[in-house]
């Protein structure tokens, strides 16, 4: 049998627990990397990690194989100007030793380091079928097919595939087909473990995936080991002491730096005396006119929310522009929001002012969110973990001309 060991437990880390796998021929363990399509957001990027993650877990029960985690860089709303927002790497918003607590992760440059060189053997592209599906006909299955749309991938000199891969342009795939896929994360098993013999294998389009098991336990696990970096919480926690009268104390949300050691009975903690709120703008205004309010009638549910829970001050997380942001604090002078300076926004970048948003809105009293953000969802499973209420935390806004506002779905954490 192969054993695996992560070799980092020298950097602090908490090295995955070794298990024996059947023998396969390979002298080494296999890379598996992913990639998702570039418009896609810092949350549903989350979400793509827990499907992959499945997929690993998967692939685990018969060979070694370590995830290399996706720099992050050159997102949409990753607009800050004059910062250099790419090769990132995970460890700048995310806990690495609790990663490896759920599955073993490696960052991007340690597979440099570690691979013998910039190359990725192969590249499977993925896609839908040509041929869509039928309702009422949906089936799981994958097959390598010709590739429907043209590739972001071009040939150079040497007959090496060039592309984005997450800005490091010495980076070259030797192989590159596509797969049409449709169905879950771990449909892609079969092809990993039997039709290649690549030790790197990457999966662009990744988000093409659908979840094993959502909700289940394995996703609250994956999801639960997603920790935020510690010295992004630390922020967020001395912003809502200074600022919002909040501890984990006084608000009952105290935190275990390892997951596996946290469960927490529902409806336990209290939150700190504020109202968190994430009122996203933008594209949701224009993409999702009904369910999203104007800024006058989203003043008047934060309004209400605070006399109905007697509080006094109200934290928002907001990409509005700066002229709603301005017309937000003279409508709503109780409102509290954390605006870095720019030392700060050039150590934390984009996505740990989001980060940070996200833990000060997750500790609050009683949030409320925007309609199908998975910046919102994301708030929601932080409260989950933390043992909050669901009535304090799976609410959104209305649009003034919504006919039927459903609330959110209440998703359970899973020990």
């Amino acid at each position: 049998p192969i054993t695996l060991r992560m070799s980092n437990a020298s950097e602090g880390f908490t090295p995955w627990p070794p298990v024996s796998y059947p023998a396969t021929g390979r002298a080494c363990g296999t890379y598996l990397l992913y990639d998702v399509n570039p418009p896609e957001g810092f949350n549903l990027r989350r979400d793509v990690y827990v499907r992959i993650a499945s997929l690993l877990k998967t692939l685990l029960k018969n060979e070694n194989w370590v995830l290399v985690l996706p720099p992050w860089g050159r997102l949409y709303h990753w607009q800050s100007p004059d910062i250099l927002q790419v090769r990132i790497p995970w460890s700048s918003f995310f806990d690495l030793p609790s990663l490896n607590r759920n599955i073993p992760v490696i960052e991007y440059e340690q597979f440099l380091a570690e691979s013998g060189g910039p190359f990725i053997e192969q590249i499977y592209v993925l896609q839908g079928y040509a041929e869509g599906w039928k309702e009422g006909t949906w089936e799981e299955k994958i097959d390598e097919r010709p590739c429907i749309d043209q590739l972001m991938y071009s040939r150079d000199k040497h007959e090496y595939y060039r592309g984005w891969f997450w800005g490091y342009e010495e980076t070259r795939g030797l192989n590159v087909s596509c797969l049409s896929v449709q169905g879950s994360a771990s449909i892609v098993a079969p092809i990993l473990l039997k039709n290649t013999s690549a030790q790197s294998v990457m999966l662009d389009r990744a988000e093409n995936l659908l979840h094993d098991h959502y909700g289940g336990k394995d996703y609250w696990n994956t999801r639960r080991s997603m920790v935020f970096a510690k010295h992004l919480r630390v922020v967020g926690d001395e912003f809502r002491n200074k600022y919002l009268q909040s501890t984990d104390e006084a608000d009952r949300t105290h935190y275990k730096e390892d997951w596996t050691q946290m469960k927490v009975k529902m409806g336990t903690a209290l939150g700190g005396p504020y109202l968190g709120v994430h009122l996203r703008r933008k594209d949701f205004v224009w993409g999702h006119r009904e369910d999203v309010p104007s800024l006058q009638g989203a003043v008047k549910k934060i309004r209400s929310l605070l006399e109905m829970h007697k509080l006094e001050k109200v934290f928002v997380a907001t990409d509005a522009v700066e002229e709603e942001v301005e017309l937000l604090k003279q409508l709503l002078p109780e409102m509290v929001r954390f605006e870095p300076s720019w030392e700060e926004l050039e150590l934390y970048k984009d996505g740990g002012l989001a980060v940070i948003d996200q833990w000060i809105c997750a500790h609050a009293r009683y949030f409320i969110g925007t309609s199908v953000s998975t910046f919102s969802f994301r708030i929601h499973e932080e409260r989950e973990i933390l043992g909050f209420d669901p009535k304090t935390t799976y609410n959104r806004f209305c649009g003034e001309k919504e006919k039927n506002c459903e609330q959110p779905t209440h998703w359970k954490i899973v020990y």
